[in-house]
């Protein structure tokens, strides 16, 4: 028999803090409201994901669900309706380590037009390539929605889903919230022109370039 698993908040105390202040993070700054978003992180071989129906301020590190990429909870209570998108996520993408979901406005407001958001600023590039796209409206908390998810995030860091929000991925949790805000303001900007007209959009060879030039960007690049 393998060795079991240390009880919830015992294992991995400092990363279930961090989702904790991930999650109040996301409320404070009004990227979720009430019960709505979750967040998923990766452990060595097993994942970790908000419970379902807890508003931010309510949460705990036991109440943190760990489960394998089986579906099974292997601590805490009800995992959040959209594990399926976190798991899969994680199974799928070597290069990702956690995942944010919220119904932040702007980006909720273009999902619900299921409008993909093109390359209207050289940012966009920030979520992997030249738009943010847009999937197909899922029931929540369904294998579909999960399966739309992952089409619309092939060579992607961040998508919409139809009629509902936004996911935002990264190599580790700080990363993916990253991201999460990052698309929100694009969001908004976007959404800010569309009340004027329809923006320039940089093209295919331009965008290419910024994507380019983001491999050497940041501190990461420094050595």
């Amino acid at each position: 028999m393998g060795k079991p698993h240390a009880s919830a908040p015992e294992r991995d105390p400092a990363l279930r803090q961090a989702m904790l202040e991930a999650m109040r993070k996301l409320s404070a700054l009004g990227l979720n409201r009430g019960t709505s978003g979750n967040v998923g992180v990766r452990l060595q071989d097993t994942f970790l994901v908000t419970p379902s129906g807890v508003p931010a301020e309510d949460l705990t590190a036991p109440s943190l669900v760990e489960m394998d990429f089986s579906g099974a909870v292997l601590s805490g209570g009800k995992p959040s309706s959209e594990w399926r998108i976190h798991r899969d996520i994680l199974a799928a993408r070597a290069d990702i380590g956690a995942v944010v979901h919220t119904h932040s406005r702007y980006a909720t407001t273009l999902a619900c037009l299921q409008r993909e958001v093109p390359a209207f600023h050289y940012m966009i590039a920030a979520a992997g390539g030249d738009s943010i796209r847009c999937s197909p409206y899922a029931l929540f908390g369904s294998q579909e929605l999960s399966d739309l998810a992952l089409q619309a995030l092939a060579q992607r860091k961040a998508c919409l889903l139809g009629n509902h929000g936004m996911l935002a991925l990264g190599a580790d949790l700080r990363a993916a919230m990253a991201l999460a805000l990052e698309v929100e303001s694009l969001c908004e900007q976007y959404w800010s022109t569309l009340q004027i007209g329809e923006p320039h959009l940089l093209s295919t060879s331009q965008m290419q370039l910024v994507l380019e030039k983001f491999k050497t960007y940041g501190q990461r690049a420094r050595g």
